[in-house]
């Protein structure tokens, strides 16, 4: 008989198989796994376009195109799992993402009549009637990330839709549907997304009853009948079991991937609780079977889920089910997106345990974030009291948010600040004068202040007309007042804290800390021997032996180098920018360290740096110091650097470390990185993510991605199978580990 056990193992084949099938269907992307399956053969969608530019935006738009993506999405059942329902393709595929587009669907594009049709995959934003032309020539001065077209960077409040089920929201759609006549083609767009989600729904139920009738194995037969009882509940009704409750997240969150690839989970642990426990008593269910349905909703989509953590009197929310997603985890062992949310209040063994599997696994989960830190700092928002603020949940790469109520854009707004920085050093430089590293750093500050101001009108026009692109009609089903009002979340939330990240830190902490040292302190060299490397991107003997000096010296996260002084002051004059630049009342900016996986993007657009990076390079990971920050490495000297720099309002500077497996065979290993984890909170640290990978083991895959098609690797704040991704970005992984800590 086929135990719980084998299951996992079946699925897991599949799962590498499948790993496997999208790098040679997709080809290399550099992004979250998302937990898809390859497309069947055949697999084609009509767009419908609204847009004479061939795209389509706004209610119509959106609606009518995620029905056709949705109704193309043939069924996926295997009798392996307890759950079923799978996706495969997105609506962002139609409307002009190049960069992330897969190969299959360039493939179709070429075969597509694009007669008559203007400006085709190039863009998500409706230009045409919402134009920002006038925001461009800065933006690319500065190299902004606009988050103009970002999509699905909010977090929906999932007892809304447990509480109601998919049938409830049709009901709740009619109701307010009569009490906002003016709002039909709200509800309209709305309640044809609903039904497209239940027709799916009907397809795996067709495929289970199929199935059912060509199962001879008594165990897989049972099983699928009992997989078809809950698919026929939850096809309208409210879930009302732990496996309903797994098997209506699951079929969400699918639709929410298709729609906008959101992949903001929830409080898995509290959530899911009571279904857990009332089935336990009830007798219909048991931890092996809990862990299971687990590991499968985990399996279908690597979402970001949090656990553990404190609520507003800072009691400990940790309960028996989150030991048991701790131990589906495990059992599973794939990319997964779990954050385990740190307070000395909470459980600590239950910490330790989230530890022990990090170091046990390898595969780069959990992560860790600071519920004291995080939550305070977001507490000196206007309108966030304590109770918000603990209600606040890691639900992406590197940010929080307030299920329900929040409209923030976090991770879709960056600021490349060693772009700035190059900028400030051409003001200088045209100003004339006598060169210094003060007067260089005054011009930053109003260069940096250009570069908020700029990016604050992005960030708001944005937000004044998303509703006209890019409704979130999936979200908006469990977001509060949305449906009641008829609006969109983009102009109903009652929170609008919006994350704006710095990138590129230490490249111009390093520089400022070279300039300081080489030039100003040991007059080694002159401001016009960097000037003349710089134009010249270090080239030849003289230029080279320059760059060595500048690159040589202190940097940082050394541990109270110039470059960590500098760090500092970078820091606070990041926030006092951000936070003084004029918003509208009710909208919010707040500043964080982050990069994103686009260290190679952003630093193809800066030149050469005076901290000793030539033309093009990547700049620095997120809020980590450059490779070599130290000769030995120190882990500590990182964690101190990084929690120096940290800009207190909510928002995160993460803390990305890279161990070798050794530590894990350590028997104080877990103690070791345990206290590394606490102390780094204890400090102001926000978030931590952690590899620990085998050195031989990375290098091979590197080499031949398919000899380790189940490795897994944090990239930056999500999990990658590192055989997706492309060389390059490989490649950077392989130097960070090998050069960083």
């Amino acid at each position: 008989m086929l135990t719980y056990k084998d299951r996992i193992s079946a699925i897991r084949k599949t799962k590498i198989q499948h790993t496997l099938d999208k790098l040679e269907q997709n080809g290399y992307t550099d992004l979250d796994d998302f937990g898809t399956v390859p497309l069947p053969e055949g697999y084609r969608v009509e767009p419908w376009f609204n847009s004479e530019n061939g795209s389509f935006y706004c209610l119509d738009g959106m609606s009518e195109n995620f029905c056709r993506v949705m109704d193309a999405h043939p069924p996926y059942v295997d009798p392996m799992e307890l759950l079923c329902g799978r996706w495969r393709d997105m609506l962002v595929n139609y409307r002009g993402d190049l960069h992330y587009m897969p190969k299959w669907r360039k493939a179709q594009l070429k075969d597509e009549d694009l007669t008559g049709v203007t400006n085709q995959w190039s863009k998500r934003w409706d230009e045409k009637n919402f134009p920002y032309d006038h925001l461009k020539p800065l933006q690319k001065f500065y190299n902004i990330q606009t988050g103009i077209d970002g999509d699905a960077h909010l977090a929906c409040d999932y007892s809304i839709g447990l509480g109601l089920g998919f049938g409830g929201f049709l009901e709740k759609i009619e109701k307010y549907r009569k009490i906002n006549p003016d709002k039909a083609d709200f509800y309209d767009a709305e309640e044809k997304c609903v039904k497209a989600i239940i027709r799916f729904i009907e397809r795996n139920i067709e495929e289970i009853e199929r199935l059912i009738k060509a199962e001879a194995r008594p165990e897989i037969k049972a099983s699928l009948e009992e997989m078809l009882e809950v698919n026929r509940s939850i096809r309208l009704a409210a879930p009302k079991t732990f496996y309903e409750a797994c098997q209506w997240v699951a079929y969400f969150n699918i639709a929410s991937r298709i729609y906008t690839r959101d992949g903001a989970g929830f409080q898995l642990d509290t959530l899911l609780y009571p279904y857990y426990k009332r089935d336990l008593e009830a007798g219909i269910l048991d931890d092996e079977k809990a862990k299971f349905l687990i590991a499968n909703l985990l399996l279908i989509d690597p979402h970001y889920y949090q656990v553990s953590g404190v609520d507003a009197e800072d009691r400990d929310l940790t309960n028996h089910l989150s030991y048991l997603i701790l131990d589906a985890c495990d059992q599973i062992n794939i990319s997964a997106n779990i954050t385990v949310r740190y307070h000395e209040n909470c459980d600590k063994e239950f910490f330790r345990k989230a530890v022990y599997y990090l170091l046990k696994n390898k595969n780069a989960w959990p992560r860790f974030c600071s519920d004291k830190n995080l939550s305070e700092g977001y507490m000196r928002n206007l309108g966030v009291t304590k109770e918000i603020a603990r209600r606040r949940i890691a639900v992406g790469c590197n940010w929080m948010c307030v299920p329900g109520i929040e409209f923030p854009m976090n991770d879709t707004v960056k600021i490349n600040v060693a772009k700035v920085l190059e900028q400030s050093i051409k003001t200088m430089r045209q100003e004339g004068g006598r060169p210094s590293t003060e007067r260089l750093f005054d011009i930053f500050g109003r260069h940096l202040e250009k570069a908020a101001e700029v990016t604050a009108a992005g960030i708001n026009l944005h937000i004044d007309h998303q509703a006209e692109v890019t409704p979130e009609l999936i979200m908006n089903l469990m977001m509060e007042d949305t449906l009641e009002k008829g609006l969109d979340i983009s102009r109903c939330a009652k929170l609008y804290t919006v994350g704006v990240d710095g990138a590129g830190l230490a490249v111009v902490a390093d520089s400022f800390g070279a300039l300081e040292q080489r030039v100003e302190d040991e007059k080694a060299l002159t401001w016009d021997e960097v000037f003349t490397c710089l134009d010249n991107n270090f080239d030849g003997v003289m230029g080279e032996r320059i760059r060595l000096m500048l690159n040589s010296a202190p940097k940082y996260c050394g541990g109270n180098t110039p470059a960590d002084r500098w760090a500092k002051r970078l820091t606070d004059c990041w926030v006092e920018k951000i936070k003084s630049t004029p918003m509208p009342e009710g909208r919010q900016l707040i500043p964080g360290w982050f990069s994103w996986a686009r260290t190679i993007e952003y630093g193809s657009a800066v030149g050469a740096t005076p901290n000793g990076r030539r033309t093009g390079e990547p700049i620095s990971h997120g809020a980590n110091p450059n490779p070599h920050f130290r000769n030995d490495g120190a882990v500590t000297a990182q964690s101190n650097g990084i929690a120096a720099v940290q800009c207190g309002w909510g928002n995160t500077a993460p803390l990305q470390l890279e161990f070798d497996p050794q530590i894990a065979e350590d028997e104080n290993g877990v103690e070791i990185v345990s206290t590394l984890i606490k102390s780094h909170f204890e400090n102001g640290g926000t978030l931590i993510n952690i590899n620990v990978l085998d050195t031989e083991k990375l290098m091979e895959a590197h080499k031949d991605p398919t000899l380790h098609p189940d490795l897994v690797v944090r990239v930056t704040g999500f999990t990658a199978y590192f055989a997706s991704l492309s060389p390059r970005f490989r490649q950077l992984v392989v130097e960070r580990f090998l050069q960083g800590v």
